[in-house]
């Protein structure tokens, strides 16, 4: 199956995303007029909790290692959007560069991840999950950072929901977003670190 990657590309860039429906057969463009968005700033937090697996250098991250296995581990749970015809759109999304995997292992086992679409400046976050607990957590700070430091000027988490409170996130208006997303859109900014 084919998609046409430049439309879907597009998509994100007008402040849309994709979702399967209830029934998992159809894939369709949402937009929200709340969006939810991680802060880059000095407005992210963590769990003290976590502090101490951080400290730990017990898990290692990666990106793109295992693109794959992210999007099945955030697929696989009782009731997921991420439906078979989305996870192909995502894999082509990743052949072509834009969609791509932050994760989290223990050793040789991939302890958790985030999976998303970057857009110039943008990093707009599909979902995440963890194998290993603390896995998905260390991976939001990890990427927190690495999107710090390559100078990306937006964290899209798209909804809100406790876990990703706990970090700081914050809602604003369609309009402010579509309005950040512009601007996001105007740089030129990567996951990978600069040479």
């Amino acid at each position: 199956m084919s998609f046409n990657v430049p439309a879907i590309v597009e998509g994100y860039a007008k402040g849309y995303f994709l979702m399967a429906d209830n029934t998992g057969e159809n894939v369709t463009w949402y937009s929200s007029r709340q969006r939810t968005l991680i802060p880059l700033d000095d407005r992210f937090r963590y769990p003290k909790s976590l502090r101490r697996a951080l400290n730990q250098d017990r898990f290692s991250v990666s990106i793109d290692r295992a693109f794959a296995a992210v999007v099945e581990g955030c697929a696989d749970r009782d009731t997921t959007w991420i439906s078979g015809e989305l996870k192909q759109i995502y894999w082509a999304l990743h052949q072509s560069g834009w969609a791509h995997s932050f994760e989290t292992w223990q050793g040789d086992e991939l302890a958790g991840g985030i999976l998303g679409i970057v857009i110039g400046g943008a990093f707009i976050g599909e979902s995440m999950f963890y194998h290993i607990p603390e896995g998905s957590k260390v991976a939001m700070v990890k990427l927190v950072e690495r999107l710090r430091s390559q100078g990306f000027v937006l964290f899209d988490a798209q909804m809100m929901n406790p876990h990703l409170a706990r970090f700081g996130a914050y809602g604003v208006s369609g309009r402010a977003y579509r309005s950040l997303l512009r601007l996001a859109l105007q740089r030129q900014c990567s996951l990978l670190p600069t040479e």
